[in-house]
């Protein structure tokens, strides 16, 4: 088990840049850091995720350790998201300084918004971007502000019923190059209660618009799933970008299963 987990044989079958994933069309599959640890980042990274993302938002990870485990997966060449703090524009450039792919914008809820956030991802003219890439233009003679354009890739996060009211003109706004839905906050801010996320009946109409409306526009749809059979039927239903889990979440549930089967029986 451990030579397994250590030894790379998880690995996708081909990799490449976060932006040729998103182009590609195919369904992938992506890990989540909520811890701050550049080896646990190598761990996911060797698991055969498609892409991770660093959660700064959520997760306990500062900008060095945040750094840190961005060089870790890049050792790995594992496509990298940075789920910034917020839609904040500092947020934002810091992340894609430090050698983020991509950004995850949170709580997006109108054009306006979603404006804001592709353009503080992009250099002019598409946006506002400060030109001080840092680490992202280390040992990259072709870095310059039109080609990091064409690079990043921006998803911006669907989590309230207002978000899904205007989800035609947040697609319409260029530079969104995905939706990501969060489950626990679309239920949070329309049920008020965070029990069986994206299943209650509000939830699933809502669910069901936003991939509509991904359809039709052409970009692709994530949504967080809770297990396999939760990623298996999300791709059937046509979701493109599908988070499993986190390194958290996988670490609590393996020591908790361990040890209950340990005291089985005694």
């Amino acid at each position: 088990m451990y030579e397994a987990a250590v030894s790379g044989e998880g690995q996708p079958a081909s990799q490449g840049s976060l932006r040729e994933l998103i182009d590609s069309g195919r369904p992938t599959i992506g890990g989540w850091c909520a811890i701050p640890s550049a080896f646990s980042a190598e761990i996911l990274a060797c698991a055969g995720f498609d892409w991770i993302c660093i959660d700064t938002q959520h997760g306990l990870i500062g900008y060095q350790e945040m750094t840190a485990m961005l060089q870790a997966l890049d050792v790995r060449g594992v496509p990298s998201f940075v789920r910034a703090q917020w839609n904040e524009p500092s947020a934002i450039m810091k992340a894609l300084d430090a050698g983020a792919q991509g950004v995850i914008v949170p709580m997006v809820n109108s054009a306006e918004e979603a404006v804001a956030a592709t353009r503080a991802s992009r250099y002019p003219p598409l946006g506002f971007r400060s030109w001080g890439p840092v680490r992202a233009s280390l040992g990259d003679t072709t870095f310059e502000p039109a080609t990091a354009n064409r690079r990043l890739v921006c998803i911006v996060m669907v989590e309230t019923p207002e978000a899904v009211e205007a989800v035609d003109e947040i697609l319409a706004v260029p530079g969104v190059d995905g939706i990501l839905i969060g489950p626990y906050d679309l239920s949070l801010s329309t049920n008020l209660t965070v029990e069986t996320p994206g299943e209650k009946p509000k939830d699933v109409e809502q669910i069901k618009r936003v991939l509509e409306a991904c359809d039709r526009a052409g970009v692709p749809a994530g949504i967080t799933c809770a297990a396999p059979d939760d990623v298996r039927r999300r791709r059937a239903q046509g979701f493109r970008l599908l988070q499993l889990g986190s390194d958290l979440g996988l670490l609590s549930q393996a020591a908790t299963e361990i040890v209950r089967d340990a005291r089985e029986g005694s």
